[in-house]
């Protein structure tokens, strides 16, 4: 044998125990939010326990890259395109706008999505009951709870006067969520106020506006952006002493009065499970979407005795949940 083979030959074999103990690369969640990482954090915690207990540990044997938008919706596309090019093995939307910016972006990669809006007409699935694509998730009613929220806050607010409905533009369901306010509204005689924040330097001349109509309270309307600046409308209800009845229970603790949505434990628990059936090969197409069943009435009485307000009895009843 020639020396330079013998040394090639050498040279190879001992590079087979390097090539042995090769690891194989985890498969890569890419994990992305219209929130901020605060904002996400009712979704994301759930979702993880959920993953883990189906077996899949981040860093053990998954991976999860975590992309957010603090509440740009223009941002969403070019997030989403940048996951499906590392690439990805599944892709996981928790809010509506993301899920759409997900499923333009791939009709391949499976998806998991969490849409407060109704994922048939917004082209995310075929069906609940037979997605036929490659995205499946969940269902919350967020968007459609508009009537019943302000129900809700009549009754705290038994007496006549103006509330201010306040939306966020950018959001695809506002045009849908004002209509139905509109009309529940009218059938009980309230007063409206629609009042737009489009942007966080928007927020203290919205309120303004409010002060100068003497407006009772305040409903805010579905949509990921009002999350992400919680904290900023929570202390401006308190300055300007007016009740708000807000999405999610998180205001509430932050120092809402009171809110009125499905359970975002239930939500990221189901994508979780969603989640680790596809790592393990099941199709999106083949799991029906889930729909949230669960919802929660959050009271801040801290909150309502600083605003002079007495809590009717029939409404402390049916609250899932009383913050002293």
């Amino acid at each position: 044998m020639r020396r330079r083979d013998l040394i090639s030959l050498i040279g190879a074999a001992a590079a087979w125990p390097l090539v042995a103990r090769a690891q194989p690369a985890l498969p890569v969640i890419g994990y992305f939010s219209g929130r901020s990482p605060d904002a996400e954090a009712p979704l994301r915690v759930p979702f993880l326990k959920a993953l883990e207990a189906a077996g899949f540990a981040p860093g053990r044997n998954v991976a999860i890259e975590y992309l957010f938008s603090d509440g740009r919706y223009e941002r969403l596309p070019s997030l989403a395109v940048e996951l499906v090019r590392r690439p990805v093995a599944l892709l996981v939307a928790t809010d509506h706008p993301s899920a759409v910016a997900a499923h333009a972006a791939t009709k391949t990669i499976p998806i998991v999505f969490g849409s407060g809006f109704d994922p048939v007409q917004i082209g995310l699935v075929a069906s609940l009951s037979r997605p036929g694509g490659n995205a499946t998730g969940v269902s919350v009613f967020t968007s459609e709870l508009g009537s019943k929220r302000l129900g809700l806050l009549r009754e705290m607010l038994p007496g006549p006067g103006t509330i201010a409905f306040v939306v966020h533009p950018k959001n695809m369901s506002t045009p849908a969520q004002i209509q139905e306010i509109r009309a529940a509204a009218q059938a009980v005689g309230q007063d409206l106020f629609i009042v737009e924040i489009g942007a966080e330097g928007e927020v203290e001349r919205a309120f303004a506006a409010i002060a100068e109509r003497n407006v009772v309270a305040i409903l805010y309307g579905a949509g990921v952006f009002f999350q992400v600046i919680s904290a900023q409308l929570v202390a401006l209800a308190a300055r300007y002493r007016i009740p708000a009845l807000y999405e999610w229970r998180e205001f509430v603790t932050a120092g809402g009065l009171m809110s009125y949505s499905t359970d975002r434990n239930e939500v990221g628990r189901e994508a979780g499970a969603y989640a680790a059936r596809i790592l393990k090969g099941e199709k999106p197409a083949d799991l029906p979407v889930v729909q949230s069943s669960r919802f929660e009435l959050v009271i801040n009485l801290k909150t309502a005795k600083a605003l002079g307000l007495m809590v009717p009895p029939t409404l402390l009843a049916r609250a899932d949940e009383v913050i002293e």
